[in-house]
């Protein structure tokens, strides 16, 4: 079957760059749907998608978009209509890939489109934004940004090469055959940091050798994110909850925030869920200091020359463990909860640097006490790294998968 790549962008504003990778993509035998998201000014070539056609695929009229004079109010509106077209064009079996090229606000329309599309379908982004932080825009998803290097207003030796060289990625994406693996193994979510790996390495291989897929996500905000979303999409049928650090970074606003949804997902789905409290006494700096000045007596310790690990407080312990209480409360589904005392990460364990016994018994107890009383809560005299601790935690949930 011929491949067809999506080319969304403003015609107005980007019409020649859009041109040009269209030819380049037909050159190679392959077809183009154009989208067109502009709205100010004249189109510079034809799109199968007008921004009228657009327009009304969002329940508007280009006419009055135009009348009200700002892109600002258009390009949310435009942004979904061209979402409609791609999910339909994707449903149809028209769309093999998708590319962009824009500025700030042509990145974030584009980027707003690609997010709602599946994982694993090819999505390319050109933008002057892309070199610095883009998690704005991709957020968890998984879509290429390539950083255009020059603004992007008109065709010259070196937009040639960066738009050739985009159109020539949605290329190979889109004419990429994956091998298929037909597989009926249950797909085992787990969650880490580095001061946790040696348990989840330790689980991954006993869920291998159990005949489960696992699938690994470093709780870094957009990690947590990232499995909660599949969970709820029904990608993951059980969660090995090894790392929570994302809950005491969403309570003290520190950058592995994932969210209020964090911990909700699996027991909304009802899916077994096994959950420890691993790396829930650290917060995370970078660069060390982004530290407040506040918290430069608390215990800390340098993870790598620009990561900072330091502890929670006593009321910061407290509070997660309330948090983590009520949350798995709600949960449908088998739950068991296991809490390693002799440390929850690598730093934390007994006598290491972040140890603070009174705080992790504080939190503890906060925990049980706020926990549905049906909910099994096993504290074990092992640290979380100790392969039997790992032994114990993926026997345990192997056991409610087969349940």
């Amino acid at each position: 079957m011929k491949k067809s790549i999506c080319i969304l962008g403003t015609l107005d504003t980007k019409g020649r760059e859009i041109e040009y990778m269209r030819q380049i993509i037909e050159g190679r035998g392959l077809d183009t749907v154009i989208i067109d998201t502009g709205v100010m000014g004249k189109a510079y070539c034809e799109a199968h998608y007008t921004r009228g056609m657009v327009a009304k695929a969002a329940g508007h009229d280009i006419d009055e978009l135009v009348k009200q004079g700002t892109r600002e109010h258009a390009s949310p509106i435009m942004a979904n209509g061209a979402t409609t077209i791609a999910k339909d064009l994707l449903a149809q079996g028209k769309m093999h890939a998708i590319l962009s090229v824009g500025g700030t606000q042509g990145t974030s329309l584009s980027a707003k489109v690609m997010r709602e599309l599946p994982i694993g379908f090819p999505k390319i982004m050109v933008s002057t934004m892309a070199s610095g932080d883009t998690s704005g825009f991709v957020d968890i998803k998984d879509f290429t940004m390539m950083f255009s290097v020059a603004d992007i207003m008109g065709l010259n030796k070196l937009t040639r090469v960066i738009l050739a060289n985009a159109a020539g990625a949605a290329i190979g994406m889109a004419e990429t055959e994956i091998p298929k693996q037909e597989t009926s193994k249950p797909t085992i979510a787990v969650t880490t940091v580095g001061i946790t790996t040696a348990c989840a390495m330790k689980a991954i291989e006993i869920l291998e050798e159990n005949g489960f897929e696992p699938v690994i996500f470093h709780t870094v905000g957009s990690g947590g994110r990232a499995m909660e979303h599949l969970v709820e999409e029904g990608f993951i049928n059980g969660v090995l909850d090894i790392s929570v650090i994302e809950l005491v970074h969403h309570q003290t606003g520190c950058m592995f925030d994932a969210g209020p949804g964090r911990l909700t997902a699996a027991g909304r789905k009802g899916i077994p869920q096994v959950v420890i409290p691993g790396s829930v006494s650290v917060l995370v700096f970078i660069p060390h200091d982004a530290m407040p000045a506040s918290m430069k007596d608390r215990q800390q310790v340098a993870h790598t020359p620009q990561v900072l690990d330091v502890r929670c407080s006593h009321e910061e312990q407290v509070a997660v463990g309330v948090e983590m209480g009520a949350k798995l409360s709600a949960a449908q589904g088998k739950t068991k909860v296991f809490v390693p005392m002799k440390g929850f990460d690598s730093y934390s364990n007994e006598g290491n640097v972040l140890w603070n016994k009174e705080a992790d018994e504080a939190f503890v107890q906060a925990f049980k006490d706020n926990l549905r009383k049906d909910i099994p809560f096993e504290v074990v005299d092992m640290d979380i790294n100790d392969e039997q601790f790992a032994v114990l935690i993926t026997n345990a949930l192997i056991k409610m998968m087969r349940e």
